[in-house]
């Protein structure tokens, strides 16, 4: 693919939302180019790797269409030869976040999706044809661009908690809190706004204890939601303190955390089998420059009811960069689809398809 070039539709961002919107894109003769991310070690770092914040999930449970049982077999048939070498062998009941992900790749694949694997530094929006700007160069010029650039989980920063990641610790409960890793087990989950206390709550349904690490003397939750936390008998509040290391081994993952007090210098080791951040989400916005209109969270505003249109038209948004409510890999996949759609009849509209 040359440097510059003329598209019809550029899909910028390769998680469920991308793919889905490639894939209907492509079934509708649009001819979608994808450009899903460079592989850097600062992509690495942020968390904005090709295949999105799936591919940094083990196990998934509940995306539909993928019960338990062993696929080894379909993703040998599935996938070409290159990228399943580059993938661990599939040794669990269910589908794991990085086989979906290449899953759902190959399915726009096959519809004629193109890819490049770059990362489109910024944006012109200002007029049509749009203008891009990829890291490697050049100028893809677009009639219609969809962002699906997704949001990255935030991390502390710890050496452990990187170490661990996918092995206990996790930034998302709904994703992986019902594994059988952490059942009638002791989790930690560290945070203490609405989100902490919403993934707290679900997971005390499978943990034998959740300790909910916040490191202020409140929660900053919401009074019903902090209520409910203080209420449940299977939370346990560990107020003044800090996350200052996940304990491990090679064989188990996590196996507990090391806290420091934030008002002292005591500190305190719990026994877990996972830990749980929920300190938020950071959308990955920051390429736009101001471009689109944002929420106060930097999140991409929809216009329109039921709708992913943004305030330039001819610009959609698709998944968590749009979302800070659901972030689920099937509801970003879902507005990826109507993406795809808004985009076909807003061409369509336009003479161009």
């Amino acid at each position: 693919m040359a440097a510059s070039s003329k598209e019809t539709l550029v899909i910028i961002g390769s998680g469920p939302a991308g793919w889905s919107a490639a894939t209907y894109a492509a079934r509708a003769q649009l001819k979608p180019l994808v450009y899903e991310g460079a592989i850097t070690e600062k992509n690495r770092m942020s968390g904005t790797l090709p295949l999105g914040q799936l591919a940094l999930t083990s196990e998934v449970e509940n995306y539909a269409g993928f019960p338990h049982g062993n696929l080894g077999a379909f993703l040998d048939s599935a996938l070409p030869a290159a990228r399943r070498q580059m993938m661990a062998p599939h040794a669990g009941e269910g589908v794991t976040g990085p086989e979906l992900m290449e899953l759902m790749r190959q399915q726009a694949v096959n519809m004629g999706t193109r890819i490049i694997t770059d990362d489109i530094l910024k944006v012109d929006f200002s007029q049509r044809p749009f203008k891009l700007f990829p890291s490697e160069g050049g100028v893809v010029e677009a009639a219609c661009v969809i962002v699906a650039t997704g949001a990255s989980a935030n991390w502390l920063g710890l050496p452990s908690e990187e170490k661990y990641k996918n092995r206990g610790v996790s930034a998302c409960a709904v994703c992986d809190g019902a594994l059988p890793r952490f059942r009638n087990q002791p989790i930690v989950v560290v945070g203490g706004g609405d989100s902490a206390v919403e993934e707290a709550t679900y997971l005390a349904k499978f943990a034998s204890t959740v300790h909910l690490v916040h490191r202020r003397d409140a929660l900053r939750a919401s009074k019903i939601m902090a209520q409910r936390a203080h209420d449940d008998p299977k939370i346990r509040i560990h107020f003044n303190s800090g996350l200052a290391e996940v304990l491990g081994d090679d064989a188990k993952g996590v196996t507990g955390v090391r806290l420091q007090s934030t008002v002292d210098a005591s500190t305190e080791v719990l026994e877990a089998a996972g830990v749980f951040l929920a300190i938020g989400h950071t959308p990955n916005t920051g390429f736009l420059d101001g471009q689109l209109e944002l929420t106060p969270k930097k999140y991409i505003v929809w216009k329109k009811h039921f709708r992913t249109d943004t305030t330039v038209e001819g610009v959609f948004a698709a998944g968590d960069v749009a979302d800070d409510y659901y972030r689920q890999a099937i509801s970003a996949a879902g507005t990826g689809c109507m993406s795809a759609l808004d985009a076909e009849r807003w061409l369509a509209a336009q003479g161009t398809h």
